[in-house]
Formats: structure tokens, C-alpha cells, sequence
């Protein structure tokens, strides 16, 4: 599906589906995940570094490139859904059911 069929609308937010990329591939680079969640290589960097603060991943430099390290075992953020973990939400969509 291209950016010119993309819905106006998603379930999950832009930082859900960078959390979502990282989590399938902690290798993955920046520009990849700006190119499949649809946004700028500079709106993944900030997401990226707000996920990174709130200590939903870590973030690891291996020569030349990043790896990341998701925290599925954290809360959610909002008060709604504060009583779950990130992994009861993302896991099926990551394949990490912890």
C-alpha cells in the first residue's frame, strides 16, 4: 500500500508504529522505519529519543549503527490503559508475547 492509499487515520499513534518497527528488528535504521511508518527521518529521531527517555527502549551503538532493546514489560502510558504492559498490546504485533 503506498503513502497515496495510506488511511488519514490510524488505531495507533506514530510512536506505536516506530515501537512496532524496532521491536521486529532492533537493527533496523532510521531511515527504514520513516519509510514504513510514513513519516520524516527527523520525526523518527524525535520519537525515537521520547521512547528512549520515558524508558520504553534503550538504545545501543554497534560500530557504526544503532541497536535497540524494547521494554515490552513497561505500562501504557495513558490512565485508560496504565493497568497493562506494552507487551499485552504490541506482542501479537511483534511476535513477543512475553
Amino acid at each position: 500500500r503506498g503513502m497515496a492509499d495510506a488511511p488519514r487515520w490510524t488505531f495507533l499513534s506514530n510512536h506505536s508504529h516506530v515501537l512496532i518497527c524496532v521491536a521486529k528488528d532492533p537493527e533496523v535504521r532510521v531511515a527504514e522505519i520513516a519509510r514504513r511508518v510514513g513519516i520524516g527521518e527527523r520525526a523518527v529521531h524525535r520519537i525515537l529519543g521520547e521512547l528512549e527517555e520515558a524508558g520504553y527502549l534503550t538504545r545501543r551503538r554497534e560500530g557504526r549503527r544503532n541497536v535497540y532493546t524494547v521494554h515490552l514489560d513497561r505500562p501504557l502510558r495513558h490512565p485508560l490503559e496504565a493497568a497493562h504492559r506494552i507487551a499485552e498490546v504490541f506482542g501479537p504485533l511483534t511476535g513477543d508475547d512475553r
